[in-house]
């Protein structure tokens, strides 16, 4: 598979500069040089704690917010916001009630990106609305309502067809299922699935649930402060994970029938995103760690036991520990 979308030392700063009177403000480093690449057709995961930069990520991708360096381009071509962009990447929302516009009707919000992006005239747009209902499993009788009629799975439902509504070739998928109960989670989930194969949709799904993202996603990468630390595909990582971190996040999650989580010794130590360490910022909480790695910043090169598989560790997690 080709790659779609690129993001080539993608780096996001909230505040920095100066005030009036010349005092230095502070600044946020939230996503702090991303290369990573999404391959047309597959569903790539991205997983991390809260505060990650997982969501500042994804709003980059989709024109929502704009990198402070580095560059995101589609197909070769950078993103620039525009329209055309809007058109071929579509965003679903966590909230899924709250995404839509409580003062319209879902005929009116599905409308929208028709009208604005595609300029389909009246029955054209009467005909693609009934199509998305139908892909989405609703009755049309519902496109006259608002969006507090309906339950969080059906609103989510709604969101997919409004992202469909504009024909887009990538979906970003920002926790879509978290707010869901379980049962309805896995429709959303299959539904999504079915229309991935379908259409030839591209997914980048963001999510804290390794279980939900293991289930969905061809490839995973591991966010951590900022950085992507390790990236493989689904079944490789899931298998052998090479960073710590990645590791950690794999202990922490609940397993059925386990009465207490594995969790870390010591409370977690966490960076300052107003002064990043010099070194990886995992060392603090890493049981690996050693000089050189509070001293030097390693890369997804200083890890690859495959060539499917990078981490960003000097002293990954060996075969046999």
């Amino acid at each position: 598979m080709s790659a779609l979308l690129e993001m080539t030392g993608v780096k996001r700063f909230f505040g920095g500069g100066r005030t009036l009177f010349g005092t230095a403000r502070p600044r946020v480093h939230a996503v702090q040089g991303v290369d990573l690449a999404v391959k047309e057709g597959e569903t790539l995961g991205i997983v991390g704690e809260s505060g990650c930069g997982k969501s500042t990520l994804a709003r980059m991708l989709v024109g929502l917010d704009r990198p402070s360096e580095g560059e995101i381009t589609l197909k070769g071509t950078p993103l620039t916001g525009s329209l055309e962009t809007a058109r071929k990447i579509q965003y679903l929302f966590q909230d899924p009630v709250a995404a839509l516009n409580p003062r319209k009707t879902i005929r009116a919000i599905l409308e929208a990106p028709m009208i604005h992006l595609l300029g389909m005239k009246k029955e054209a747009r009467k005909a693609r609305m009934n199509e998305l209902m139908e892909a989405v499993k609703l009755a049309s009788d519902f496109l006259d309502r608002y969006p507090h009629e309906f339950s969080g799975g059906q609103a989510q439902r709604i969101g997919i067809a409004r992202a469909l509504a504009a024909e887009a070739e990538i979906i970003v998928l920002d926790e879509p299922v978290s707010a869901l109960d379980v049962s309805v989670q896995a429709q959303v989930l299959n539904l999504l699935e079915d229309l991935k194969e379908r259409l030839g949709l591209t997914y980048v799904f963001i999510s804290h649930d390794l279980s939900v993202v293991g289930n969905v996603s061809d490839r995973v990468a591991v966010m951590y402060f900022g950085r992507i630390v390790e990236i493989a595909e689904t079944r490789e990582l899931f298998r052998r994970p090479r960073h710590p971190y990645t590791k950690l996040l794999f202990d922490a999650a609940p397993v059925p029938g386990q009465r207490r989580i594995r969790r870390e010794v010591e409370l977690a130590e966490l960076p300052d995103p107003l002064n990043p360490p010099q070194g990886c910022a995992f060392a603090p909480r890493c049981p690996n760690a050693q000089a050189k790695c509070r001293e030097e910043r390693p890369t997804l090169a200083s890890d690859r036991p495959s060539p499917t598989q990078a981490a960003a560790c000097f002293f990954p997690i060996s075969e046999t520990a």
